[in-house]
């Protein structure tokens, strides 16, 4: 049978402020699931309440040499949980705070880009409209069908040099009306 079953809390203390592991266990098996059942009130999630626990006796861990309890073990644990989950509590408020902030952000910087490349790509759209006919027809086939020069030549039956000197009016008439834009944007 283990002899720190049958110790006090106090005893156990102070065989813990000597680096003592098996009287760090024991106060471990005595309080962590009254601990962990009293955070999940709070917290109201099984992980959350785990997590805060452990950070709990990391912390009474670390501490060992300094641990100050003016009145009872289960007074002094009690109280440094309730201050670990408010502390926990704040963190929380302050990562969904951010979360909200960024997500926020992205949403208007993300309808902005929309908004300016609808833009940009209504105004591409009505210059494309300004070109005469057949130049229109060679500019769609070549950008939007991605057709080569030769391919859009036999299939309208013009000359590769035709189809290059539309492409090239077509480029042209777009850099000017596009200009303005572009000016606007950067």
């Amino acid at each position: 049978m283990n002899a720190y079953l049958s110790l006090s809390d106090n005893e156990l203390v102070d065989l813990l402020k000597r680096d003592d592991k098996v009287a760090f266990t024991e106060i471990y098996n005595r309080y962590s699931e009254k601990m962990v059942t009293i955070a999940y009130v709070k917290l109201q999630s099984g992980n959350d309440a785990k997590e805060v626990v452990q950070e709990l006796f990391i912390d009474i861990w670390n501490r060992r040499r300094n641990l100050n309890i003016r009145h009872s073990f289960y007074t002094y644990i009690n109280g440094a949980l309730k201050y670990k989950i408010y502390t926990f509590l704040g963190q929380q408020r302050k990562e969904q705070t951010r979360i909200q902030h960024l997500s926020t952000d992205k949403v208007s910087h993300n309808t902005e880009e929309w908004l300016s490349y609808e833009t940009l790509r209504n105004d591409l759209e009505k210059a494309i409209l300004e070109l005469p006919e057949k130049c229109r027809l060679v500019f769609r086939l070549s950008r939007e069908k991605g057709l080569s020069h030769h391919e859009i030549a036999q299939h309208l039956h013009i000359s590769k040099k035709t189809v290059e000197n539309h492409i090239t009016k077509a480029l042209n008439h777009l850099h000017g009306a596009l200009k303005t834009i572009f000016f606007l944007l950067f």
